[in-house]
């Protein structure tokens, strides 16, 4: 059930198409959709109380047990809703804290949505037909004549501090597991895009892995990382990153910023975009309005049209193409075309590498080991007591390098 102006209609059946493949992956039926057109929402009834009426008959007459609103409820509208239809009523939010309960594997993920789920929760206990399932007791825990409303928000509280100081304390070990790659100058490369634009899909094509990639929506959740082996010899981090959606909850985005702060940590972003999807550009711009809260805007970043062999009209390709040098054509599924994006990655992370050649005396064992350790040793020639190496060494890599080897290098 959506409702909105006219003046964005083609926007509004959109966002009920994808509310609908929302509540396919929760292995909801979908039954029948509903669009009004209105000047403003209903304060009582979102969609007034008219549309209500017609849609409690709907419900009956298809005897469905579930109404899932496209934009958020507020209490006092569940409250109204349920009164009139005798099925279930949720909303978008609820809709994707469902999906997300689901679906996170790692115990930072079930905490993010736990604590998500809860905070959802809390200013929508006024009107709620079932109870919490548990509630806080003992002795003392009840004070003289307090209602349970109280106590369950009170619980839920208590339940919400201990969640965040719990995800505290995994975000902990998460820093100081980047801090190590960071010392060690391991090179990141994230895949942000549109949920189910073929994100997991490329991570396993790319590394040879086997990541979990379905055709629904958020099919993964929590960031996997493998590595990937570029042709010049260098390996790479590449990480995939929970799917972005159009509205996605606040307190999702809240719960799990830690975890998409990650893609600031990047060198390079790889924005996976379904290029056989008719709102592909709408998508894209979801995508980098995330990006751009997080701070990611100024990351380098390569666009990667996917899933090419699905589009009807070839023809499109050279209107998103790759006239442009951040923008690519492929299918995860055609090999050259993988083989031409590491090439691509090779490209955007080390074109800014410093290059030169640099010799000193073979009795400098620990400059030698530090050279070939982080940098890629092009031709190296000894004469006499003097050996000299043509290299390349990656930006990133340089202040692992001794200082006064850097001085040698005259690398500045």
């Amino acid at each position: 059930m959506s409702c909105g102006s006219k003046l964005h209609e083609w926007e509004l059946r959109s966002s009920l198409e994808e509310l609908a493949g929302l509540a396919e992956t929760a292995h909801a039926e979908v039954m029948e959709q509903v669009i009004q057109f209105r000047d403003r929402k209903d304060r009582a009834w979102l969609v007034g109380k008219g549309k209500a009426e017609e849609i409690a008959q709907l419900v009956e007459d298809l005897e469905a047990d579930l109404v899932i609103f496209d934009q958020e409820l507020i209490p006092s509208q569940i409250k109204h809703l349920e009164g009139l239809i005798d099925a279930k009523v949720i909303d978008r939010t609820q809709l994707i804290l469902d999906i997300f309960a689901g679906r996170a594997q790692t115990k930072e993920g079930r905490l993010q949505v736990e604590l998500a789920q809860l905070q959802y929760m809390l200013p929508r206990l006024v009107g709620k037909r079932r109870e919490l399932s548990r509630l806080g007791g003992g002795i003392g825990t009840r004070g003289p004549g307090e209602k349970k409303l109280e106590t369950d928000r009170r619980h839920i509280r208590r339940q919400i501090d201990i969640l965040k100081h719990d995800l505290e304390e995994v975000r902990k070990h998460r820093r100081l597991h980047q801090a190590r790659r960071k010392k060690q100058a391991v090179t990141q490369v994230s895949l942000v895009g549109y949920t189910n634009a073929g994100k997991s899909t490329l991570l396993n094509q790319l590394t040879e892995s086997e990541v979990l990639a379905e055709d629904k929506l958020f099919a993964t959740l929590d960031p996997t990382s493998r590595k990937l082996d570029l042709s010049n010899g260098q390996e790479v981090l590449l990480t995939d990153t929970v799917g972005f959606i159009r509205n996605l909850p606040h307190q999702l985005v809240a719960s799990f910023r830690s975890t998409l702060e990650q893609v600031t940590e990047a060198d390079l972003l790889l924005h996976v975009v379904d290029a056989s999807h008719p709102e592909s550009s709408e998508q894209m711009k979801v995508v980098e309005e995330v990006l751009e809260e997080l701070g990611a805007a100024h990351i380098p970043t390569l666009i990667v049209f996917n899933k090419v062999d699905q589009m009807v009209e070839r023809s499109t390709q050279d209107e998103l193409g790759e006239r442009e040098g951040n923008r690519m054509m492929i299918s995860a599924f055609n090999q050259s075309d993988l083989e031409r994006l590491k090439e691509k990655i090779e490209e955007l992370l080390y074109q800014h590498d410093f290059k030169g050649t640099v010799s000193f005396s073979v009795e400098k064992g620990d400059w030698i080991s530090a050279l070939y350790r982080h940098a890629e040793i092009l031709h190296s020639e000894t004469e006499d007591l003097e050996i000299s190496f043509q290299y390349r060494l990656p930006r990133n890599k340089l202040s692992s390098l001794p200082r006064d080897l850097q001085e040698k290098m005259q690398i500045k």
